[in-house]
């Protein structure tokens, strides 16, 4: 065994390529909320560029994940910034959406409580000195969520038609009923984790 096999693993900067990805797209959020809301339901080019630049932003989470795999640079501080950065974006959506009166505020308010809520947790625990990682039904929630609200978003009714919004209705009731259940998913874990401090 050579020296440098004993040596200890440097732990990858808090500032790589990954987080940095993850960083912008939080500060991506606030563009896309003021084109949104600046359109004002009217269906214009804002809103054509609002949807896209949400698509662009909430793609980037699979690159930075992917990026930090790859290269080994998967860090305490991206494990809790990128879940962050996607509930930012979803939830200031849906809150958006409902602003505009094309969503329903109780399904804005079961979605974003859920999602303050776990975040919360994570926070908790974090100064418990434990970083939980979104979960593999919490990254699938994520995508079903970022899939309706990119259909909410994009107007494509005004090129296809009304039936676009059934679909758009089908794929917000399993973004629903999938932030449900990983909730209580959540909900389960933090009992059991309590319980194993006793």
């Amino acid at each position: 065994m050579t020296p440098s096999d004993m040596a200890p693993a440097t732990r990858p900067s808090n500032w790589n390529a990954p987080n940095i990805i993850t960083v912008i797209r939080i500060l991506l959020a606030p563009i896309f909320f003021w084109m949104l809301l600046a359109d004002d339901g009217a269906d214009g080019a804002l809103r054509w560029w609002a949807a896209v630049l949400f698509i662009v932003a909430i793609g980037t989470d699979g690159i930075d994940g992917a990026i930090a795999r790859r290269k080994n640079l998967v860090t305490d501080l991206g494990k809790l910034l990128d879940p962050i950065a996607d509930k930012l974006l979803t939830s200031g959506a849906l809150v958006c959406l409902s602003i505009l009166g094309e969503l329903p505020w109780w399904v804005t308010a079961i979605i974003v409580i859920r999602e303050v809520g776990i975040t919360v947790w994570r926070f908790v625990e974090l100064g418990r000195g434990n970083v939980v990682p979104a979960s593999k039904g919490g990254k699938l929630k994520t995508l079903v969520q970022s899939v309706a609200i990119s259909l909410a978003l994009l107007p494509f009714w005004t090129v296809f038609g009304d039936w676009v919004h059934w679909v758009n209705g089908i794929a917000m009731t399993a973004a629903v009923v999938i932030t449900v259940y990983t909730g209580v998913q959540y909900l389960v874990d933090a009992a059991r984790l309590k319980k194993s401090r006793v």
